[in-house]
């Protein structure tokens, strides 16, 4: 099945999910203007309020767009770097938080191989209001299954790929988040590979998201969950400088 997307629907679905942050965001800008008319505050206060606040509600839309529309992330160009052969048998795993855009899309470049899709999504654990929007219109590729993040129903050692595609920092818990990669790494073979995407809590990040930025993790707290996992290898490559590819073996 081929997917085709909107022109900017990477930066709309930011403003889709997000749409509550620019609700109050507009409001307090609103009410900071409203006070400068009654109290006649510094006119230059009043321009830097109104610049910071812009900022903050308009950068991560153009960042987004950067990443999700015209980075050829969905064109998974950026998997070619790592020469993944498909083949009759091949088992591979995409695993997500209830938004899944890029199953499709997996298959159309493993045909061959045999796609597993796991939604982890726990309403009491995972309460962040826009993945909760996103769960709402997001294609459910067929036969996808709901998982708890500590049980994966596959044997162990049956897998020979992971797809982890900006889903994993749906987990916020540390502990959470190390005993489901203990999971991945139970139904890995020897030499399989888990591939995952992120943002990451750095400078380049919080330029573009200020303190919406912490709603990812850093590299060292990932790196730490895949040691902690049972992971030998951790390896980082660059996709935009607000994204990472993280290669993980067992």
């Amino acid at each position: 099945m081929e997917i085709k997307r909107r022109n900017f629907q990477g930066a709309l679905n930011i403003l889709s999910f997000n749409r509550h942050f620019y609700v109050f965001g507009l409001i307090a800008l609103s009410l900071i203007i409203l006070s400068f008319l009654i109290f006649n505050w510094s006119t230059l206060f009043l321009w830097i309020t109104i610049l910071s606040f812009l900022y903050g509600l308009i950068m991560p839309l153009i960042v987004s767009a950067y990443v999700y529309d015209f980075s050829g992330y969905y064109n998974f160009d950026w998997l070619k770097n790592y020469n993944f052969k498909d083949a009759v048998g091949k088992q591979i795993l995409n695993i997500n938080a209830g938004f899944d855009e890029t199953s499709f899309i997996i298959k159309n470049n493993f045909p061959k191989s045999e796609l597993h899709v796991f939604d982890f999504y726990n309403a009491k654990q995972h309460t962040e209001p826009a993945i909760i929007r996103a769960r709402k219109v997001s294609m459910v590729y067929p036969n996808t299954q709901q998982i708890n993040s500590n049980s994966i129903p596959l044997k162990d050692n049956s897998v020979d790929l992971i797809f982890l595609l900006s889903a994993a920092h749906e987990i916020r818990s540390q502990e959470e988040k190390i005993q489901f990669l203990k999971e991945c790494n139970r139904v890995c073979k020897p030499d399989a590979n888990v591939i995952m995407i992120e943002h990451l809590r750095d400078f380049p990040n919080f330029v573009a998201f200020t303190i919406g930025f912490t709603h990812f993790f850093s590299k060292s707290t990932w790196k730490k969950a895949f040691q902690a996992a049972g992971f030998s290898t951790f390896t980082e490559q660059k996709f935009t400088p607000f994204m990472s590819i993280f290669n993980s073996r067992p």
